[in-house]
């Protein structure tokens, strides 16, 4: 059973997952509308895999017989001024859920709750490949100086991404006769 610090701070997660979740499609809205339609493909996969995040620390807690406490979502921004601005906050966004998530392991460890630890090194390493993948396009981004002709290679690169969900322990749900 979860210790009530430890559950709080899962619930705070459940609600910084969500909070990315809408970010990320405020950002494929934005990148629509600049009729870069990869970027906002790109972003919309980027909002899945944030939901993927928020049920598995949902299933997570259910299963260490906690209770999910699910809090108001605080509305993102929804303007940015260019291709770089958005993926520098994406990327800003990312450091930021990272510390996150070691506040979380370094709360599991000094609470001697392993199961938790465990669960949290899954969530560290994924956010070492988030923000490698981010810093990479940030970085084509810079290298074309934003010109137009770059954007449409990086933006036609960006909308070959899939969504490819990883298997959680009750994600999707299934229906029961």
């Amino acid at each position: 059973m979860l210790n009530k610090k430890i559950q709080d701070a899962l619930n705070a997660q459940i609600n910084a997952e969500q909070h990315s979740s809408n970010l990320y499609l405020a950002m494929a809205a934005w990148c629509e509308k600049m009729s870069l339609k990869g970027f906002a493909s790109w972003f919309r996969v980027q909002a899945a895999e944030e939901l993927v995040h928020v049920t598995k620390f949902f299933d997570y807690v259910l299963d260490r017989r906690g209770e999910v406490v699910l809090q108001a979502i605080a509305a993102p921004p929804h303007e940015w001024k260019s291709a770089e601005d958005v993926m520098q906050a994406t990327f800003d966004h990312e450091q930021y859920v990272t510390s996150l998530i070691h506040k979380l392991a370094d709360l599991a460890i000094g609470e001697k709750d392993h199961p938790t630890h465990s669960l949290l090194e899954w969530f560290i390493d994924e956010q070492v490949e988030e923000e490698a993948s981010v810093d990479q396009i940030l970085s084509q981004i810079r290298l074309t100086g934003n010109a137009p002709a770059g954007l449409f290679m990086i933006d036609r690169e960006l909308g070959t991404r899939t969504f490819t969900p990883v298997p959680t322990v009750n994600f999707p749900p299934t229906a029961t006769a």
